[in-house]
């Protein structure tokens, strides 16, 4: 049995003629850039989130820099980001001009070490920037608290947790502002690159749209040294196509990833943690294993395709090794453990069921990580 990592033509082809319908639409009004698709999108897209504002832009490594950069966070500042992440959340900040000062993650869960946060705290800090790995919400409440008792800013990174849920709110409604993208991998993808801040502060949102349009709000008046980052026309018609089916795709997706649980959970390895408070929207299903070479390797002979989601830590690129402050010693240890199972709306029931037994019989005499 073939089982594909992601078939994102096979996803994409569940709405083929909602999104020709998309298509032809833009096409035959002829406005690309800032039209109504667009205005419409934000307006859905916010309701959905459970927020009065969205801002399309071109990707979610951009709308988390305009976010910073909206709210004057720069050189001589601190952002706190999880060390376990991937590197565009770090980019965003140095983008910025600010400090990156990582923290690590819990080994179960993947996601920022909430109870690690306060001892990185120092008078230059302006921001935390939480990020939703793999689909599952971070500890919010804490993450709340720490910047209440500080007077910091939250900006969620919610790049992989289209439609995830904290303590019933979704995700992008929980922090000051939120990133997201909708690369075309993504659970809420486009037919390219995209991306959206939202936020209930009118006058962040307002500061991320002059930014995003060469810093201007009125044509050729500029009023700030802005960016050309606007998510277009079409990928907004696309994007407003596949909003309208992704609880359903979420739901498929929930379901594959309590398949697994349930047939692997006694098996030699680490499943992702859960908790109470976190309904998570299964971007991707992760778990740790030893010897993954080996196991990847095993699983690929048998038609089944994984990936490593990272296989290297922030700290450990040449982009950031050696300057940024934070231990990443966590971050290195699951970029050396973590595996990618197959996960999403291009699966049935009979697939996961035949990773599972084949994984077990790859691991078979291992011990967990």
């Amino acid at each position: 049995m073939k089982v594909p990592f992601l078939d994102v033509a096979a996803i994409n082809g569940l709405q083929r003629s909602e999104l020709d319908a998309a298509y032809h639409r833009v096409a035959s009004l002829g406005q690309f850039i800032l039209g109504k698709e667009v205005s419409a999108f934000e307006s859905e897209f916010a309701h959905y989130c459970g927020v009065q504002h969205a801002v399309g832009v071109g990707n979610g490594l951009d709308a988390l820099h305009l976010i910073l950069r909206a709210y004057g966070i720069g050189v001589g500042d601190e952002v706190i980001a999880p060390s376990n992440t991937f590197i565009a959340t770090w980019l965003a900040i140095t983008y910025a001009g600010a400090t990156v000062v990582s923290v690590e993650p819990r080994i179960d869960s993947h996601n920022i070490d909430v109870s690690l946060i306060e001892a990185a705290i120092t008078p230059r800090t302006r921001a935390i920037i939480p990020v939703h790995l793999y689909g599952q919400p971070a500890e919010m409440a804490e993450v709340l608290r720490i910047a209440k008792r500080h007077g910091l800013k939250v900006i969620e990174d919610a790049a992989q947790a289209h439609g995830a849920r904290y303590d019933g709110r979704r995700a992008g409604s929980l922090g000051d502002a939120a990133a997201f993208s909708f690369y075309p991998g993504k659970n809420l993808g486009a037919l390219g690159d995209g991306g959206a801040v939202v936020t209930d502060d009118p006058i962040l949102a307002q500061r991320v749209r002059e930014l995003a349009n060469y810093g201007s709000s009125v044509k050729y008046h500029h009023d700030a040294q802005g960016f050309n980052t606007r998510l277009d026309e079409l990928q907004a018609a696309f994007l407003r196509v596949k909003l309208g089916t992704l609880d359903e795709m979420n739901a498929r997706r929930v379901q594959q990833a309590t398949q697994y649980r349930e047939l692997l959970k006694d098996a030699p390895l680490g499943l992702p943690a859960l908790t109470d408070s976190a309904e998570s929207s299964w971007h991707l299903f992760v778990v740790r294993v030893a010897h993954r070479e080996r196991v990847m390797a095993y699983l690929a002979e048998r038609d089944i395709a994984t990936q490593i989601h990272y296989p290297i830590a922030p700290a450990q690129s040449g982009a950031y090794r050696g300057v940024v402050q934070g231990p990443s010693a966590i971050a290195e240890r699951l970029s050396h453990e973590v595996l990618s199972l197959p996960i999403g709306p291009h699966l049935v029931p009979e697939q996961i069921d035949y990773v599972a037994a084949t994984l077990r019989e790859a691991l078979q005499g291992a011990s967990a990580p």
